[in-house]
């Protein structure tokens, strides 16, 4: 009887101590290794003995269920650590699609075998303190029950929860992150006994854990076969619909190591928060990420990368090496394993090896050593990227160069190369030539003001988008005022002008060349904010432009028409009389000039060089790749919402200011008569209202008072030095008036005033 209970205890059943799971089956057949782990007790006594007390038959039924609990847990750690699925990879075609059939319901699980060999330290000690009985036992006269439960007392504690949590984990199929969260929850408990049992079981855990942060962080490996760790590939979700030539194309292009570094260190992994714990913070996962991103960059620099410095080592090879006639040269190819250990030196591996190393030790965990390992590893890796981005890439001069070509810094470039475009910008873009249109005028500025020491050139490319949307060109609008100051219909206007596509050149974009590892700080993203402002500045410009040459157009006319009829006393007075007639018209673009030189100062010297300078300081200071980022980050985004591009209702008045200013130049030059009149009252009225308005917007204390732009005020102080503005937007606000005519009062202050300061 008692050797069957000893044997009971280890999970063998006999004729005394049954297990009715195994009974109801027909065969009565021991229970396969492959069955589910059993939610409820199953070993009993038989029920056809009867020489047993009550009160021992309680005893018993108590002291057999230690023998059921640890059969399952048992059988659960002998499924978790089962390496058939390894043999499997090695066997024939036949055989491992057998082994995978079966193991298709059971995924294998690293986790889950670490957490196994813990179950398995458990289970040693269990049967050595049922050998320890069995020797009391046996040197007992008299053996009693009491020996067995004194023995067993402490496992009375454990083996529930642990049978629990097995449990659980088949049930749920919990692995990975998951299954460490579930330990660290179980581990708070107030039974110290369990506690240990647990924390051990969390230690073996952690140590796959700390064996895959090694993995990514040491040597930017990321060793995840099962999908249980927190660092994960990006799925590609669209990789079944795409077609076979793509799915080609796609595999030609990850042949190269700059596409793969790059993509990689944009999309190529994520973390997967169903498998990080709860117990290591969000910002935690994100270090852990970049670090083993920042040493995969690291540890596989690009091939023109790994060119350019054999060129430069051989080059100053050559210049030390040389003696007499001949030269000491190295090995004509460098290996790109001394170049990956000169960006991350193996000094700083073994450091960050070591770190990880040092928190394995430890039998309980420490969230804060945890937390202060990952970033002083992650500061390593962050300083030894902007060492490479910062200093060996030249970051600096690449800002400057997209500062002067994005932001307009190289002023004469540009004023050259509208200049060179203006007639060509007169008609509308033809959709099939217009980007080898442009190319003429472009490379022309770029002789006549680009030096041959300006390396940064040859990487800016002009673009010309296609526009599939139909827009009005300014002629058209300017076909469309005089319709609407004539009284015709609109209708017969928009038939006889539809081939006339949009002012299109507004479109004009540029692009910009970046090589590796620039790419990590230069990303599309960015590119397209730096396209943006570039697209604003120049359309700014071009108004600037246009409203200057039609000064310069308009004063020569009149020159030329007095020097011809300044002896004539009958075309005199009309040549007097013109300039009268003409005045109030000068008054209008003199205001519209003052409102755009305005805001191009504002822009380029109040926004851009101030936010420019502070980036500069930033870069000085930081000496941390993702401050860095940052840092460019906030850049653009001042330069994007201190510029009012982000502000759909101050972009759409500045927007209609500027074509409004394009529509008035074309007008006064193309102006032979008093035809013009009317669509020049148009254009004035309209210009009178936008400006006012662009005043109200700008003046309201929820931009003006806010630090969203901190030098508005200045903006507003120049426009509205005189009240001039104040008192117009207040009399528009206020007052309902008619259309004015084009000898307009209210332009005449601003003029005056400017011509004193002149």
């Amino acid at each position: 009887m008692l050797h069957e209970l000893l044997l009971a205890l280890l999970g063998y059943t006999g004729d005394l101590i049954i297990d009715e799971r195994e009974h109801q089956n027909s065969a009565a057949t021991p229970l396969s290794g492959d069955a589910p782990i059993s939610e409820e007790c199953s070993f009993k006594l038989a029920p056809d003995i009867s020489f047993i007390e009550p009160s021992e038959r309680d005893l018993l039924e108590k002291i057999i269920t230690l023998g059921f609990y640890y059969r399952e847990i048992d059988r659960f750690a002998s499924k978790a650590r089962n390496l058939s699925w390894i043999r499997s990879a090695n066997a024939s075609p036949l055989e491992r699609a057998a082994e995978l059939s079966k193991s298709k319901t059971e995924r294998p699980s690293v986790y889950r075998r670490a957490i196994a060999n813990g179950i398995v330290e458990i289970l040693s000690v269990y049967r050595s303190a049922v050998l320890l009985i069995e020797q009391k036992l046996l040197s007992e006269t008299m053996p009693i029950l009491a020996t067995v439960t004194q023995g067993l007392n402490k496992f009375f504690v454990l083996f529930p929860p642990l049978y629990e949590l097995v449990l659980e984990i088949e049930r749920d199929d919990i692995r990975g992150g998951q299954l460490l969260n579930l330990l660290h929850k179980r581990c708070h408990c107030g039974m110290p006994e369990l506690q240990a049992c647990i924390q051990r079981l969390l230690w073996h855990g952690h140590q796959v854990m700390y064996n895959q942060l090694a993995s990514w962080m040491v040597y930017g490996i990321l060793q995840d076969q099962h999908g249980e760790f927190f660092i994960r590939r990006q799925e590609d979700r669209d990789t079944e619909q795409c077609s076979s030539h793509s799915d080609v194309s796609e595999k030609l292009a990850r042949l190269s190591t700059d596409y793969t570094s790059v993509t990689d260190w944009h999309l190529g992994f994520h973390i997967f928060l169903d498998m990080l714990p709860e117990y290591i913070h969000m910002r935690i996962g994100e270090s852990i990420l970049f670090a083993g991103k920042a040493v995969r960059v690291l540890r596989n620099p690009s091939s023109a990368f790994r060119f350019q410095d054999q060129l430069i080592t051989r080059s100053s090879q050559k210049i030390q090496g040389v003696t007499g006639r001949f030269s000491i040269q190295k090995e004509p190819l460098l290996d790109m394993k001394l170049i990956g250990e000169e960006l991350l030196p193996q000094s700083d591996a073994d450091k960050i090896e070591a770190m990880l190393q040092g928190l394995k030790e430890p039998s309980e965990f420490h969230k804060r050593s945890f937390e202060c390992a990952v970033d002083s590893i992650r500061a390593i890796a962050a300083s030894h990227l902007w060492q490479l981005v910062v200093v060996r890439a030249n970051l600096n001069g690449h800002l400057k160069a997209l500062k002067d070509y994005f932001l307009l810094e190289k002023g004469d470039f540009f004023q050259c190369f509208l200049e060179e475009s203006r007639q060509l910008m007169r008609l509308p873009p033809r959709q099939s030539t217009a980007e080898a249109d442009l190319m003429v005028p472009f490379q022309l500025a770029a002789i006549k003001t680009i030096s041959e020491e300006d390396k940064y050139f040859s990487r800016v490319s002009l673009r010309m988008p296609s526009f599939g949307i139909t827009v009005k060109s300014p002629h058209v609008d300017l076909l469309k005022a005089k319709a609407y100051a004539d009284g015709t219909s609109g209708a017969a206007l928009s038939s006889g002008n539809s081939d006339i596509s949009l002012d299109g050149w507004d479109g004009i974009a540029l692009e910009y060349s970046v090589d590796w590892p620039l790419q990590l700080f230069f990303t599309q993203e960015v590119l397209s904010k730096y396209c943006k402002v570039f697209q604003y500045l120049l359309r700014l410009k071009r108004t600037q432009m246009e409203l200057e040459k039609s000064w310069a157009s308009v004063m020569h006319q009149d020159h030329t028409y007095f020097a011809k009829h300044r002896n004539d006393r009958i075309n005199y007075s009309k040549s007097q009389q013109r300039r009268q007639t003409c005045r109030p018209m000068w008054r209008v673009r003199e205001h519209m000039a003052f409102l755009i030189r305005n805001l191009q100062f504002y822009i380029q010297v109040d926004v851009i060089e101030t936010q420019w300078n502070i980036l500069q300081a930033h870069i000085q200071e930081s000496h941390d790749f993702t401050e860095l980022v940052g840092f460019h980050q906030e850049y653009l985004s001042a330069l994007i919402s201190q510029s009012f591009l982000d502000l759909g209702s101050v972009s759409r008045i500045l927007d209609g200011i500027m074509k409004l200013c394009i529509q008035f130049c074309w007008a006064i030059e193309n102006q032979e008569s008093s035809e013009n009149t009317p669509e020049l009252e148009h254009i004035t009225e309209e210009f009178n209202k936008k400006s006012n308005s662009l005043y109200t917007i700008l003046r309201s204390t929820r931009l003006a008072g806010s630090q969203r732009a901190p030098f508005l005020r200045r903006f507003l102080l120049r426009l509205n030095f005189n009240s001039f503005f104040e008192m117009t937007a207040r009399g528009v606000l206020n007052v309902v008036r008619q259309r004015p005519a084009i000898t307009v009062l209210n332009q005449q202050e601003p003029l005056n005033c400017l011509e004193v300061s002149e």
